[in-house]
């Protein structure tokens, strides 16, 4: 656990999947085609954390929904990045738009996704997450696989662990809390 720790400590900006992950990846029409989606209230936090200790987050997915659009304004999201089946081209296109004083690389990132078509990006970036319900090669491909499924937590866990390795998950935590912020955060 302590490796992860480290290594989510070097990550700069969360790039997240939305089906299966931001959501349960399910896709309900209603009897007027509409689409809906489901997200945890508890990513969204952990979204807003990150941004509070200037840890970027992104979107990138394959399908395209304007839902999509409302939950990354709601959560703070910095970049959205909608209707590309290539992630890992979608993700050199966005790095590349990105403030050079940033100094943002893949190597930065965090990637989670969950099926066939996260791969690649979760092959180049520095820390690969994913969910326990995810394709089996996903999972084989991921450096940590959380307890909890998309859309139900599972994107918390990693801000969490990203909190922790910027030793900030204390300080984060001590705003919800009466208790003392401790001089530095528990690694263990």
């Amino acid at each position: 656990m302590q490796d992860l720790i480290e290594r989510a400590g070097q990550v700069k900006m969360l790039v997240l999947d939305v089906d299966g992950i931001l959501s349960n990846g399910q896709i309900i029409y209603d009897a007027n085609g509409i689409e809906t989606k489901a997200f945890s209230v508890q990513d969204g936090v952990g979204i807003k954390s990150l941004a509070r200790y200037g840890i970027l987050t992104a979107i990138i997915t394959g399908r395209s929904s304007p839902m999509v659009n409302k939950r990354a304004a709601e959560t703070g999201i910095d970049y959205v990045v909608q209707g590309r089946d290539d992630k890992l081209i979608a993700l050199n296109e966005l790095l590349s738009t990105l403030d050079p004083a940033l100094n943002i690389t893949a190597a930065d990132c965090a990637y989670m996704g969950d099926d066939l078509p996260d791969i690649k990006a979760m092959q180049t970036v520095g820390f690969a997450a994913t969910v326990p319900n995810a394709h089996a090669e996903v999972i084989n491909r991921s450096d940590m696989v959380t307890t909890r499924t998309g859309g139900m937590g599972a994107v918390r866990e990693v801000c969490d662990l990203i909190l922790k390795g910027h030793g900030q998950y204390q300080d984060f935590i001590s705003h919800y809390t009466l208790d003392k912020v401790p001089a530095q955060d528990d690694l263990s």
